[in-house]
Order: C-alpha cells, then structure tokens, then sequence
C-alpha cells in the first residue's frame, strides 16, 4: 500500500479514486463502513480506493495540551486500511494552511487539484473546512459543480448507540478492553519500542518489556491479560502492567507486559501489545515478597481468561 500526502499531487495511477474521507481513529466498526462502501464503490468503477486520513487529529492542533487520545498510529491505520483493501492512504497534515482554506478551496486545491478525486465518501457527521464550513451537504453540491461524485454512509449502531471513537475510549478508560474491542472488531493494541529498564523483574522471575505510552490514550491504569505480537508475527499470551508503579520510585509511566514461555532479548524491537482483560487495579506493595505473590496470582489469572 501506498502512503501519499494530502500537500502532493497524486500519482498518475491514483487519480480517479474514490476517496474515503475522515479521521478514522480507531478504525471501528462506523469507519469500517465508510472505508468498506469506498472500496466497494472503486472495485464496481474500476478505480483506485484511497482512504484519506489527517494528522495530527484535529483535536491536537486546536487544543495542544489536551491529554493523550489517539486510539491508532499512523502505521496502524495503513496496516488497517491495507486489510481492508484500500489501494493507498493519503495523509492530509492537519496545519495551520489547511485550516485556514475555506471549504470550497479544500475541494478545489486539495480534493480535485492534488488528489484527482472521482469520489468522495463520508460519514454524516463530516465537517470540512474554515470554522467548520462545509458538511455532506456542501460536499455533494460542490462535488456536481467540479465533477465528483460523493457518497454518506449512516452511523453504525450496537445496542442502540452510535459506535464512535468517544464511546471507545471511554470503555478502555473504564477498565472494559472487552467492550472496546467489540467497538473495534480487535483488541485495541499499542506499539512500541521495547525500552531497557530498571531489569527488577528478571530477579524475581517476571522479566517484562518497557513500552512508553507517547500519544495512545491512556486506559485504565492496572493489570491486564494481554498477548504480544513479535517481530516477524509471532503471538505470545502475558500479562501487563500499565500505569505508574507506585510500589516504586520515582513513578515512571510504562505498559510492562510480562510474556509466558518465552525468553530472549527484545531491546529496542518494535512490538505491539493488545489489551484483552483487564485484572485489577494498580497496588503498592509493602515489600517486594508480597508483590511477586501477587503478579503470580495476575499471571494465573491472564492465563484463565486468555484461554477463553
């Protein structure tokens, strides 16, 4: 698959796709839909299926101190758009000049001019352009005047809720990686760089890889049951740790998954860790006995509900 900037013409062989056109953080079921009727649309046309995608989230740049939220990385979603069957995924970089074009000038310079659109699918609740100009209705009309087609697809709903990004977080921020991962269609996972730490771990049988947050949201602090995936694919089922340590000092915030049956060197390796169960709280511990009793205790626990 293809990454292409929204600030650069598309390749010749690109121009005429049918874009899919919105955030997508997460890519849950709702984005599904939207991505899925773009694709569907490209393979019936003959065209290429381009999802369109903005970063930093819009969010970020109009509030630069809000707390970490992204739900997926850049590469997750090309990875996710890929599966899907999307031909390339084109980044618009969420800037000061995007922000300041109007809604017709989006689809004239970014939409037409660069990108070469034949169509444009959306969600219902897509905004574009300078103060939010620009909805699914503006995009239709100015789609016939410059000559493409656009396409709206309906909320998508579970248990009578529309299925969203905020709904998604707020499950993973309530201890619930379960709920999420319905919303989703996958546990929600976060990659990282394995990082060396403090080694505490390996002197008492619990040896862990040190992942750092950056910018995924932060659930739940506590113990999970979660499963690795490995360089080259490989899955491993462990438990984590995600939080601050308070049994130590100073506080340090980090995901430490702990795999089973496994050994080796995982420094400076890129892995992903899913979030599949959550166990219990974050706890101090008065001594470093009492502790490893109990992360037996979680590892057991994580076996259990790994296994269903």
């Amino acid at each position: 698959m293809e990454r292409l900037s929204g600030s650069s013409a598309v390749p010749a062989h690109l121009r005429g796709g049918i874009v899919a056109l919105g955030n997508f953080d997460g890519f849950h079921l709702g984005h599904q839909a939207v991505v899925g009727r773009a694709i569907e649309r490209a393979r019936t046309e003959g065209r290429p299926a381009i999802v369109a995608t903005f970063d930093p989230h819009p969010v970020r740049f109009f509030r630069p101190d809000a707390p970490p939220f992204r739900l997926t990385t850049l590469d997750q979603r090309q990875e996710l758009f890929a599966a899907a069957g999307a031909d390339a995924m084109m980044v618009f970089e969420f800037d000061a000049e995007l922000v300041a074009l109007t809604a017709r000038d989006y689809a004239e310079q970014r939409l037409v001019g660069l990108a070469g659109v034949g169509g444009v699918v959306t969600g219902e609740d897509f905004t574009f352009g300078k103060g939010r100009g620009g909805n699914t209705a503006v995009l239709a009309e100015l789609g016939r005047e410059l000559g493409f087609s656009t396409d709206v697809v309906a909320p998508v709903t579970l248990d009578g809720e529309t299925v969203s990004s905020s709904r998604i977080r707020e499950a993973l921020q309530a201890g619930n990686p379960r709920e999420a991962a319905r919303l989703l269609t996958r546990p929600f996972a976060i990659r990282g760089l394995v990082e060396p730490g403090a080694k505490l771990g390996r002197t008492i049988g619990f040896p862990t890889a040190n992942l750092r947050l950056g910018n995924y949201l932060r659930p739940a602090y506590g113990i999970y049951a979660v499963r690795g995936r490995l360089p080259g694919g490989r899955l491993l089922d462990g438990a984590a740790n995600l939080g601050i340590r308070p049994s130590f000092d100073p506080p340090v915030e980090l995901l430490e998954p702990h795999f089973f049956d496994f050994s080796g060197d995982l420094y400076e390796q890129e892995i992903e860790v899913q979030l599949i169960d959550y166990i219990r709280p974050e706890e101090k511990f008065d001594s470093l006995d009492a502790l490893t009793v109990r992360i037996a205790e979680d590892c057991e626990r994580a076996k259990a509900m790994l296994a269903r």
